[in-house]
């Protein structure tokens, strides 16, 4: 940072929250101010000196001010090389004062997309700061202002390594609204192939929003980011009691939310273990649910994560008594059930808003990312086939719902059976469809007798049944689409099964 009794400071912000005291403190340092627009009127009415940019650049605004700081007055007292003294004679030359400190932030474009939003003169002078950092010091946050301040009120500068900082957030802040940019052409663009749901690039630009107490193992450092341009959930959620959370307690506890916001608009519990539900059920009170998913398997329950739709009640946390869980989120908890939940020190009780729709999802591999837009159930009874003799009964078409939607949040190979809307039996993960059949019916434990099965692809041979029909269920639904149908079909039949085809896969990995 220069040395000049009157350094020079330019403040252009859309954001104004601080920028007055910012601009006092800089005044009281013997700091020069000058500003453009909207800023200028606001340190004129708070009595602050300061030039316009018009009187530096003897260029007034035009173009309804899409043109106010594009000058070489602006640009050239930002970007020369006070190294060089070549570029300081030339400074001198064209009667051009050096500008040490850049204050700029950009037009809100998330908030109000439109082509009058796009900055111009703000991404320039924050990217021409930022880029001349070893002598210009770019402020980009209301956040900063006062760390920078006290800096150059205790240092009479700022330092190598806070110019350095404060450029790497500048060109930051520029990424992310450039973005944002690109992300609301594609949205708005008419003259592309409208059945093409992937856009030709992406540019992702996140924040690291949340410290986890580790990753996936305690040896892994572990963090959440948030999407620079937009968050979710996670951004409001409220945790009451418990430990910092862990990269597993993150993704589990998502897991247990879009499942139990997925499943029926009754009060509904998921358990999830390791991102597979161990137990669901749907019921007349969340008490009752809680029940019915636990039951499912409850030595998996056992330092699970507890998702629920519904208010947690005094009910529902005397029925968790004695089960060790890792998390529990709710929408809402009423308050002596809170106040027993946070009898517990080390559970973590997470208060949240439902889970908004996922457009697209990610996962990285070597050198990218692989894309693909989020599974949903598209189809449901109305549009789904009944491929057997029999039709499935009013109870089984419930059933054959719920266990449809169940089995398309388990990891793939997977079968589930369930009765009544809860699930009894769930085979996770498995190479081969009959294996999970059978780890299914084994949890089920003779409680799948007049239920129903589900399998998130189809049945490549007739003895991938076995399971469910040695269970006692009566009716199964698949995607169905295998060259040996015919075979299922005839085995469903004999069985007395109704089978029902819906003609839409759900693998998960």
């Amino acid at each position: 940072m220069t040395t000049d009794p009157s350094p020079r400071a330019l403040l252009s912000v859309f954001d104004k929250s601080g920028v007055v005291d910012l601009a006092a403190g800089l005044v009281d340092l013997g700091w020069e101010l000058v500003s453009s627009g909207g800023t200028f009127r606001v340190l004129v009415d708070a009595g602050l000196p300061v030039l316009e940019v018009a009187e530096v650049t003897q260029a007034p605004e035009m173009l309804d001010g899409r043109v106010k700081t594009l000058h070489p007055g602006i640009h050239g007292g930002i970007l020369a090389d006070r190294s060089k003294p070549q570029h300081l004679e030339t400074l001198a030359e064209r009667g051009i004062a050096p500008i040490d400190l850049v204050v700029s932030n950009l037009y809100p474009f998330d908030a109000e997309p439109s082509i009058e939003m796009i900055d111009i003169g703000g991404p320039t002078m924050v990217r021409a700061a930022a880029k001349n950092h070893d002598s210009v010091g770019i402020l980009t946050t209301p956040d900063d202002y006062d760390a920078v301040l006290d800096e150059l009120r205790t240092g009479g500068g700022l330092s190598a390594a806070t110019r350095r900082r404060l450029a790497r957030a500048a060109f930051a802040h520029t990424a992310a609204y450039d973005a944002a940019i690109v992300a609301w052409l594609d949205d708005t663009d008419e003259t592309t192939d409208s059945d093409d749901p992937l856009p030709d690039s992406l540019h992702l630009t996140l924040d690291r929003v949340q410290d986890l107490r580790y990753g996936e193992n305690p040896h892994q450092v572990g963090a959440r980011y948030r999407l620079t341009s937009g968050g979710g959930w996670w951004d409001t959620a409220v945790q009451h009691n418990g430990k910092q959370l862990s990269y597993l307690n993150l993704y589990d506890t998502e897991a247990a939310w879009r499942l139990a916001w997925s499943i029926s608009g009754d009060p509904t519990v998921a358990v999830i273990k390791h991102a597979n539900p161990c137990g669901l059920a749907v019921a007349a009170t969340v008490a009752e649910a809680y029940r019915r998913a636990d039951a499912c398997d409850p030595v998996s329950a056992f330092g699970g994560i507890i998702a629920t739709n519904r208010p947690v009640t005094a009910a529902m946390v005397a029925a968790m008594a004695g089960r060790f869980t890792e998390v529990i989120v709710a929408p809402e908890y009423e308050a002596d059930a809170l106040e027993a939940l946070q009898a517990k020190k080390n559970l973590r009780v997470i208060e949240a808003d439902p889970p908004p729709s996922e457009v697209l999802d990610m996962r990285s591999i070597s050198g990218g990312l692989l894309v693909q837009t989020a599974d949903r159930i598209i189809a449901g009874r109305d549009e789904w086939t009944v491929a057997t003799e029999r039709e499935p009964t009013d109870a089984e078409w419930a059933d054959l719902d719920f266990a449809w939607r169940v089995v398309a949040r388990v990891m793939s190979n997977t079968i589930v059976l369930a009765k009544d809307r809860q699930a009894v039996g769930i085979g996770a993960g498995q190479q081969n469809r009959r294996d999970a059949g059978r780890i299914a019916a084994e949890k089920a434990d003779g409680r799948a007798a007049g239920g129903v099965c589900a399998s998130d692809a189809f049945f490549p041979f007739s003895d991938g049944l076995e399971a469910a029909i040695d269970a006692g269920c009566t009716a199964v639904i698949q995607p169905g689409g295998s060259i040996r149908d015919d075979e299922v079909i005839v085995a469903a039949n004999e069985a007395n099964m109704a089978m029902v085809f819906t003609a839409e896969r759900h693998f998960r990995h």
